[in-house]
């Protein structure tokens, strides 16, 4: 095992290629250990490097509806009528504290993801 940290992009790619290699290895055995440490390595360095900002709110509710197998029409009750849904859905018009509240309960999305960069009209 020769661990290093990953300080450049060329080091990121070996570990990438090396962590291929060994990625099935037994959990219990050295090489086990080797993959572990490395993923826990190269984690650190995509977080540093490839930060993943966090999603529009709107998109996060429209995958997170596909991924129930939701219509636009299942949001009708929890936001509001089929044209608010639709208001909502396509940036006419914003989030309010209740909807978001509802969604959060409704698709099991944080509020958080919810209310990132997005300004909240109160009801």
């Amino acid at each position: 095992m020769n661990l290093k940290p990953i300080k450049s992009e060329k080091d990121y790619q070996n570990a990438l290629q090396r962590l291929h290699v060994i990625f099935d290895a037994p959990s219990e055995s050295k090489l086990g250990d080797e993959a572990e440490i490395l993923s826990m390595l190269i984690e650190n360095y995509e977080n540093e490097h490839y930060p993943i900002e966090a999603p529009d709110p709107i998109e996060a509710i429209k995958i997170r509806m596909e991924e129930l197998n939701l219509r636009q029409k299942d949001l009708i009750g929890i936001i509001g009528g089929k044209s608010r849904v639709s208001e909502i859905l396509n940036r006419k018009k914003k989030l309010t504290v209740d909807m978001i509240r509802e969604l959060e309960r409704l698709l099991d999305i944080s509020a958080s993801v919810l209310v990132i960069n997005y300004d909240l009209v109160k009801k």
